[in-house]
């Protein structure tokens, strides 16, 4: 229990920064009437995909195969399969920006194959978080102290300190499907979008009594 006047403040802080990461996800994918040649195609196309990525592999930070499909498709009227349809989805995280463009296009040019991206993105440690929640603190004492001096008062001490949120949003993205219609290699290149780091704090800080005229 607090005796005496206390002040509440909100701090906040917001920061503009350089991406750190970028993914994307390369989806191979094959149809045929006859499943076994489906999942043939399919695995013949995701063993070249792998094969590429294999000779990209210091460029590459991590690679996971995460969705694997296999339907069949059939007639609106009955249950009698007319083909079947294959999908495999393989997401891709790089640091080094220099040659994203040129390797996701290099992805799009193997038949069947959809390249979708990049998510730009911080590591989940990244140094800004921590410098812009030191900076939301900043301002959450500026601000209690602006309010204790309005009154002719002080802060003495920190009663309280709670976060409220940091916030990053979801950035657009770029698709480009390949295979051998899609012709010769287009030159491609990708800017980094800044990422939008922001916090905020609740702060409750202990004053002296105020003085009022």
């Amino acid at each position: 229990m607090v005796d005496g006047p206390v002040v509440t403040v909100r701090g906040e802080a917001y920061r503009e920064v350089a991406p750190e990461l970028a993914a994307f996800t390369v989806t191979v994918t094959a149809r045929d009437r006859d499943r076994e040649t489906t999942l043939t195609r399919l695995a013949e196309r995701a063993a070249a995909v792998r094969v590429l990525l294999d000779g990209e592999d210091t460029a590459i930070d991590r690679r996971d195969t995460g969705d694997l499909r296999v339907r069949p498709e059939t007639r609106r009227t009955t249950e009698r399969v007319v083909a079947w349809h294959g999908a495999v989805t393989t997401t891709v995280t790089v640091s080094d920006f220099t040659a994203l463009g040129e390797l996701m296009l290099r992805l799009a040019e193997q038949d069947q194959v959809e390249v979708a991206g990049p998510w730009w993105s911080l590591r989940p440690d990244s140094p800004a978080y921590r410098q812009v929640r030191r900076a939301a603190i900043a301002d959450a004492l500026a601000r209690g102290r602006e309010y204790a001096e309005a009154l002719g008062a002080r802060v003495t001490a920190l009663i309280e300190l709670a976060d409220t949120g940091v916030e990053r949003p979801m950035m657009a993205r770029m698709a480009y499907a390949g295979g051998a219609e899609a012709g010769g290699r287009p030159e491609l290149d990708l800017d980094p979008q800044p990422q939008s780091v922001q916090a905020a704090v609740q702060a409750r800080f202990a004053i002296t009594e105020a003085v009022l005229s």
